[in-house]
């Protein structure tokens, strides 16, 4: 992916929790754009192969979620998960990993992940086509900095991780910051 390069115009198929709904489930279709979700912010946008898959439950959404004020303090707005996962899955993984900053972006169908040039296949897992894992720094829309795994290919054999783990990315801003008041 390529710096300066502007973010596909995508339309995401979300669930929202919803006060008025009465039952168990009180929650409903929302459907948000990558303008919703990147208009006007400075974001960090992490894609993953799965939720609740180990790496990705173990180490990148934790360390961005705990990691958050430090973000925060290099001008991020916002830090936004993403998964080629459908938004009842999506939603449940953040109850279950008790996020309170990081906002998680259900790519159900994949069209986001394919327009960016991440969807690889994953039949070796029995995953179908998912999302390569990477990171980015976006601002109002267009890629700042780009941080994918090496070795994108279908049916890779592993799961790299550190290229786009939280702790580069925030060196990579810390860096930025520091360039930018000299």
């Amino acid at each position: 992916m390529n710096i300066g390069y502007r973010l596909p115009e995508v339309t995401f198929h979300t669930r929202v929790r919803d006060e008025s709904i009465e039952g168990p489930n009180p929650f409903r279709w929302e459907d948000k754009t990558t303008a919703d979700y990147f208009k006007g912010k400075r974001v960090v946008l992490f894609s993953l192969p799965g939720a609740f898959t180990p790496t990705c439950s173990t180490y990148q959404l934790p360390g961005f979620e705990n990691g958050f004020g430090d973000f925060a303090a290099e001008g991020i707005d916002e830090i936004y998960c993403m998964s080629v996962n459908d938004s009842f899955v999506m939603n449940k993984w953040a109850i279950d990993q008790d996020l309170e900053n990081v906002k998680v972006i259900p790519d159900g169908s994949g069209e986001f992940t394919r327009r960016v040039g991440m969807l690889v296949r994953k039949d070796n897992l029995g995953f179908g086509l998912r999302s390569w894992r990477y990171a980015c720094v976006v601002n109002d829309g267009v890629i700042e900095a780009w941080f994918e795994e090496p070795g994108l290919s279908d049916n890779h054999g592993e799961d790299p991780y550190g290229v786009s783990s939280p702790e580069t990315v925030l060196n990579w801003l810390k860096e930025d910051s520091a360039e930018k008041a000299a």
